[in-house]
């Protein structure tokens, strides 16, 4: 196994250090672990995919604006 060094806020660090039975290089393996597997299943959903980097973005920024709507709708 690889090592490598993980930066976290010292005020993170500070509430770390109050969990010290918890494996904390375990907790990092699975959450890198679990975004590797979610990366994978998006690529694997956009594999075939026309949309371009910039339409996905006006896309998504338009789902945005109309959810900020209906929120404030109501």
């Amino acid at each position: 196994m690889v090592s490598i060094t993980l930066s976290v806020p010292e005020e993170m660090k500070h509430e770390m250090d109050n969990f010290q039975d918890i494996n904390w290089s375990a907790v990092a393996r699975q959450a890198i672990k679990n975004k590797l597997a979610m990366l994978e299943k998006f690529k694997e959903f956009t594999k075939d995919s026309t949309l371009t980097e910039e339409e996905a973005l006006e896309w998504g920024k338009q789902v945005s604006e109309k959810a900020m709507k209906k929120h404030k709708a109501r």
